[in-house]
């Protein structure tokens, strides 16, 4: 059956090699451009369907239009602020950051009647384990061994640690949405905040420095999903082709 895709991140289609690919210019989470554009978002539809009339051979064609500029919303703010601590030390910055938030999560929780926390196999008020589990990865520097913990892991290592971190971004996320007022994070919004101080931001780079000092290709896949475009170095965390080759992962 002939297939063809929508890429929000070229470095990680180059690396998969798809038979047919649109990378498209847009944000993440958006891959058809602006919300509620019927007429932009068919174009795109459109010139992804195209690819199956005229590639021949693996291909990754780009869509080089703008979406109509919308404005993110920027009426949403962290409900607790996050002072700087007498200790640098990660453990406590990022522990001190979940007792600040875990009120404001569950309040989100309570109003919503459910929450998308519990990928990694952690129950709801699992939390604490969660950052246990994350934290033996930065300081072991273990990626391949499951971390020690009473919750039963839905994954092995190293995949594992790409859902441990879904639920710690979903349990900040749940913690912002909760502030008073109107508006919620955007997704580039959400990211910034993550990735401009916190500890969870922190600990995302350091699991992502002991999966690529691992080196084997599922690591560094791994690595591409935990840090979103833009936050590894300036660029993607996915693997180039030439890393995969060097991990020993063949391209053809």
């Amino acid at each position: 059956m002939a297939t063809t895709s929508i890429s929000l991140i070229r470095e990680q289609s180059e690396a998969v090699i798809p038979p047919r690919a649109l990378w498209v210019p847009f944000p993440l989470g958006r891959p058809l451009g602006a919300a509620d554009d019927r007429l932009f978002q068919g174009k795109v539809l459109r010139s992804a369907f195209r690819l199956l009339e005229t590639a021949t051979s693996p291909t990754i064609e780009d869509f080089l239009v703008e979406a109509p500029f919308q404005k993110e919303s920027e009426a949403w703010a962290c409900p607790v602020s996050f002072p700087v601590t007498e200790s640098e030390e990660i453990d406590f910055r990022l522990r001190d950051e979940i007792n600040r938030l875990r009120p404001w999560s569950q309040e989100t929780r309570l109003a919503r009647g459910r929450s998308l926390f519990g990928v990694s196999g952690a129950d709801s008020d699992q939390i604490a384990d969660v950052v246990d589990a994350v934290l033996h990865i930065v300081e072991t520097g273990d990626v391949l061994q499951l971390p020690p913990s009473k919750i039963e892991w839905r994954f092995d290592m190293p995949l594992l640690i790409r859902h441990l971190a879904d639920d710690l971004r979903t349990f900040y996320h749940e913690a912002l949405a909760a502030q008073p007022g109107e508006g919620a994070p955007s997704h580039r919004a959400f990211n910034d905040f993550i990735f401009g101080g916190t500890a969870l931001g922190d600990a995302f780079q350091s699991l992502a420095e002991r999966l690529t000092e691992e080196g084997s290709a599922v690591s560094l896949i791994t690595r591409g999903f935990i840090l979103p475009e833009g936050y590894y170095k300036g660029g993607s965390a996915f693997p180039t082709p030439n890393e995969l080759q060097e991990s020993g992962f063949s391209l053809k």
